[in-house]
């Protein structure tokens, strides 16, 4: 059975400040870079009630940040129509989505990442009729859950990360460490949305090890 947007997702997508959003005006890129990404955060109806989340976690083997947790995406090719096409492509490459059965609600602004040099374009989408999706390539995915919007808006399951000089929001939900551009964005689109519940926010956890790289370890020590 198909099933309607609710209505925090489709007033999200219709809003048209999102750029002035602390985090959004915080990490807007800089005038003329070209290196461009897309994720895709897929919505869709949780099966229990209310909606979940697409999210996947980076195989543990992996040099760089493995056991990452992450949206669905990856670099815009020539090739793509555009950030939406880079993001649909990727998901189906990832988690084997379907991208026929998924309805983008908009595309906000870039966010640019210090690390990776990437400009990432966030596009929310919603999914009426959920397949299932799983791993494609274990090399590179160790995990993919459709996670409960509830679980993630739960206080109990919300704290502080830490990392040396970084705070940042952070979810354990369903063995997931849920911690930097993934969390913030959540965080962000949920505080956007009218959905966050209070929660702790002097409540520290360090990142476990099986999420560190090695430049992290140095950065901890």
């Amino acid at each position: 059975m198909s099933v309607s947007a609710p209505d925090w997702l489709t007033a999200l997508a219709a809003r048209t400040d999102i750029a002035d959003h602390e985090w959004f005006s915080s990490f807007a890129p800089p005038e003329g870079h070209e290196r461009r990404s897309a994720v895709l955060m897929l919505f869709g109806p949780d099966p229990r009630g209310g909606e979940d989340v697409v999210l996947t976690e980076r195989a543990h083997t992996l040099r760089s940040h493995p056991g990452q947790v992450s949206f669905p995406g990856g670099r815009v090719d020539p090739d793509d129509d555009g950030s939406v096409g880079a993001a649909l492509r990727e998901a189906e490459e990832e988690v084997g989505l379907d991208p026929a059965g998924v309805q983008v609600l908009a595309t906000f602004p870039e966010l640019f990442l210090t690390p990776s040099q990437n400009a990432v374009t966030p596009v929310l989408a919603w999914w009426p009729r959920p397949v299932p999706v799983g791993v494609v390539d274990r090399g590179e995915v160790e995990r993919v859950l459709r996670v409960p919007v509830t679980d993630l808006l739960d206080p109990a399951n919300r704290f502080t990360t830490v990392l040396g000089p970084y705070r940042g929001p952070g979810f354990e939900v369903h063995g997931l460490f849920v911690w930097g551009f993934t969390a913030m964005l959540l965080s962000s689109l949920f505080d956007l949305g009218g959905m966050t519940q209070p929660w702790d926010t002097t409540v520290e956890r360090a990142l476990p090890e099986r999420v560190l790289s090695p430049w992290m370890r140095e950065s901890s020590g």
